[in-house]
């Protein structure tokens, strides 16, 4: 009957919901068959179970503890991921620079130190024998010249083609020219001192070019000139040394 029933859905409700289903399933399948429809069992259980919930029997905290702890799903952990700096930032300037020679292409890196060669050799030569030699200190004289002239006409290479970021204008067409002038002009000078101030004057001005008016220009190639003009500059004065040394 009814009033057997209410402790059972009670017990069975709050204590034990894994054996509601077993225990109370079949009764209320039965109980459905005595009566005419479902509707009259769903408006006998709301009106015979919910009250239960109010019971003062039961404690309303725990209750709402439970729902609580139902619902309860934990905020998401919004960690900003360390971005990972370059690896370029940490490292030193030469550290930097070596590692732009290693991506260079090696036909340009080989044939530059290969280019180095006559401006080192002669002032280690003489250096070496204790002897200035005019000849050796003018042909270094006349490589420098040809060097710094293959230097200015790089620049119109440079800008003639249609795709190149560099326009074949007066500015850039005629800087070109005017290491290729002071080369000829170092040529002039019978002194060879002279000649190699004024090679390094222009070695000076087309490092200038390269490097800060054609920004264009890969990194590599950019170390690829500065240490190309360091050494020729070193070598240059090497020799003007040694050249008022002996004499």
């Amino acid at each position: 009957d009814k009033a057997s029933m209410f402790p059972l859905i009670q017990r069975c409700c709050f204590h034990t919901p894994f054996k509601l289903q077993k225990s109370i399933g079949p009764r209320l399948l039965l109980y459905g068959k005595n009566k005419t429809t479902w509707s009259s069992l769903g408006r006998h259980l709301q009106r015979d179970v919910c009250p239960l919930s109010r019971s003062p029997s039961l404690n309303p905290a725990s209750v709402y503890a439970t729902k609580l702890q139902a619902f309860h799903t934990s905020l998401p952990s919004f960690k900003k991921k360390a971005t990972k700096e370059p690896e370029t930032k940490h490292m030193g300037v030469l550290e930097q620079s070596m590692k732009s020679l290693k991506d260079s292409p090696k036909p340009a890196l080989y044939l530059s130190l290969a280019g180095l060669i006559p401006f080192v050799s002669v002032p280690l030569a003489m250096a070496i024998q204790g002897t200035y030699y005019p000849e050796l200190a003018f042909a270094q004289i006349t490589y420098g010249a040809v060097t710094v002239s293959f230097l200015g006409g790089m620049r119109w290479g440079f800008a003639l083609p249609e795709d190149s970021p560099a326009k074949p204008d007066w500015l850039n067409l005629a800087n070109s020219t005017v290491p290729p002038l002071l080369a000829w002009q170092a040529l002039l000078f019978k002194d060879i001192t002279h000649g190699a101030v004024m090679l390094v004057m222009a070695l000076g001005i087309a490092l200038h070019y390269d490097v800060s008016l054609l920004p264009a220009y890969p990194r590599w190639f950019k170390v690829l000139r500065v240490m190309g003009t360091v050494v020729m500059v070193v070598s240059l004065l090497a020799t003007a040394a040694l050249k008022t040394f002996t004499e």
